[in-house]
């Protein structure tokens, strides 16, 4: 659970640069909440925008962040298998934010005090970059696929439906 005063896109910033990643934070009127306002906002097509999913694993026990690319929609299913663990579901809005403290909308794939598991889907290394919020619905950043898999410590996995 995040701390009083915790400015999410900060968080998001801090992080990028602790770990040596040189993407810029770049902040937008428009909002980004779904992959179409990102698309436009950012002036990519659908594909190219990264959804940050977070997941409650085992009932709320732990939590996961499936990154996925924004035209395709996460198996559940398959996640639970990748992580070995008997229940997978999206994290409720209040769950995602006491938790996490990033609201639906502006969920980013870094910047939590502990990276969650993290598992990205395979279609986003079709591509050279890719737009992921970086905290609120009114933020974000380029990022290659490769440097996602770094800064997240996560991996590359085939969680899509199909």
């Amino acid at each position: 659970m995040q701390a009083e005063g915790f400015d999410p896109v900060e968080s998001v910033r801090k992080h990028l640069e602790e770990c040596g990643c040189r993407s810029q934070i770049k902040l937008t009127e428009a909002t980004i909440f779904t992959v179409s306002d990102a698309s436009e906002a950012v002036g990519a097509p659908e594909e190219e925008i990264l959804k940050s999913i977070l997941l409650s694993v085992n009932h709320g026990k732990s939590f996961a962040l499936a990154l996925m690319s924004g035209v395709n929609m996460v198996d559940t299913k398959k996640i639970r298998k990748l992580l070995g663990t008997s229940h997978v579901s999206f994290a409720s809005k209040e769950a995602c934010e006491d938790w996490s403290g990033f609201s639906p909308g502006g969920v980013p794939p870094v910047g939590y005090p502990e990276q969650p598991d993290t598992l990205i889907d395979e279609d986003l290394f079709r591509y050279e970059t890719v737009w992921a919020a970086a905290g609120t619905d009114h933020a974000f950043f380029p990022v290659s696929p490769h440097e996602l898999l770094r800064i997240t410590g996560g991996r590359r996995a085939e969680i899509k439906k199909s």
